[in-house]
């Protein structure tokens, strides 16, 4: 059901960038404002550029010195009663100071690495981040942790709310019964997502003498692909798939066939593909990270590895209980609760929304 025409927002502009976070953020959130305008530095969809009333193609570079007297011009001709800040790093340099002077209530999404990495780099990243923080009115995290960040970046007078983008919906059925003998990774293939340690792992498997059956699905693409591909080669590894990038029905279906769902970054906020695999009944192995640590127990509805540079006795163990069908249709089942009360898309989207009320209506 969609939400009554008389409770929507009059108008939002959203600044962010050319992302396909920023793209599922735009779909969700459209159903709830009469206008949405976005500057952005790179093309939207055909679909999302058909939900917009207007947009505005920018630089979002530091070093572009006529993005905010471009935005703001944008901001007074568009004339927003909210403006919606994706990324507390450049984008919130430039969206924030071209509101500054223009009464508009704004709300600053931190999506990860903005807030956990850029302010680590040197003092005037800190001091950027922390003054993106400082400008806007409300702040969304979508962890725990990372709202502790944002608090100890710009102090305890942050207005914070706990909201993710989630998934669409829960599949139907997650049974263990329908899955066959198999590992997904589907992160990334950059640095920061170690998909290396993954394959190195995967050699302790291969080298165990144990599960014989299985197999190391890995999906998704990067700048690391070839590296990765001579890396399997070089280790001697005989049962990984590259599956390549894969739209989101493949990998729907890839989830469905796994029953381990393997990430182990060296920074994270809360994923949705971790969601993903939750929803449809993976045993999730992930590294040792605060987000992490919101979602998944180790031992009881997944496995956390404290030392990556053991991943291989961690996926044996991950593999252990994930082989056991009755085990793994306990996890899945308290997974999907999990993902069912905090992880899904629409009841997000909504709050969103409420907190954009919140700003228009202070008094309510």
């Amino acid at each position: 059901m969609t939400e009554p025409q008389r409770d929507k927002i009059a108008s939002i502009a959203v600044i962010g960038s050319a992302s396909v976070h920023t793209w599922r953020f735009l779909r969700g959130i459209a159903p709830h404002v009469e206008k949405v305008y976005l500057a952005c530095n790179g093309e939207a969809p055909a679909d999302v550029a058909a939900l917009l009333a207007g947009s505005l193609r920018v630089d979002f570079r530091l070093a572009a010195l006529g993005t905010v007297a471009r935005l703001r011009a944008w901001l007074r001709e568009t004339r927003p009663r909210l403006l919606h800040i994706h990324q507390a790093n450049s984008v919130a340099w430039h969206g924030s100071r071209a509101a500054a002077s223009l009464d508009l209530p704004t709300v600053l999404t931190a999506w990860g690495s903005d807030v956990l990495l850029l302010p680590e780099r040197n003092r005037l990243m800190r001091a950027m981040v922390r003054a993106n923080l400082l400008a806007a009115d409300a702040i969304t995290s979508d962890s725990l942790h990372m709202a502790a960040k944002i608090r100890e970046l710009a102090g305890e007078g942050c207005r914070i709310r706990l909201l993710n983008y989630g998934i669409d919906a829960l599949p139907a059925s997650a049974a263990s019964a329908g899955k066959g003998r198999t590992v997904l990774s589907c992160r990334l293939h950059k640095p920061l997502y170690r998909i290396d340690a993954i394959l190195r792992a995967w050699q302790r498997v291969e080298r165990s003498g144990r599960f014989g059956d299985w197999r190391l699905s890995v999906a998704a693409s990067g700048s690391e692909t070839e590296a990765l591909k001579r890396l399997a080669a070089e280790l001697g590894l005989s049962r990984v798939d590259f599956a390549g990038f894969v739209d989101s029905a493949t990998l729907g279906r890839m989830y469905a066939e796994s029953r381990v769902f393997v990430s182990v970054p060296r920074s994270d906020a809360t994923s949705i593909s971790l969601l993903e695999a939750m929803g449809h009944g993976c045993l999730p192995l992930l590294s040792n990270l605060p987000a992490n640590g919101e979602w998944v127990i180790d031992g009881l509805n997944g496995v956390i590895a404290e030392d990556v540079g053991r991943l291989g006795e961690e996926l044996l163990r991950a593999m252990e209980l994930a082989g056991d069908n009755t085990r793994l249709d306990e996890v899945a089942a308290l997974n999907r609760r999990l993902v069912a009360d905090k992880g899904l898309h629409q009841v997000n989207m909504a709050g969103f929304a409420q907190l954009y009320r919140e700003l228009l209506n202070p008094d309510h």
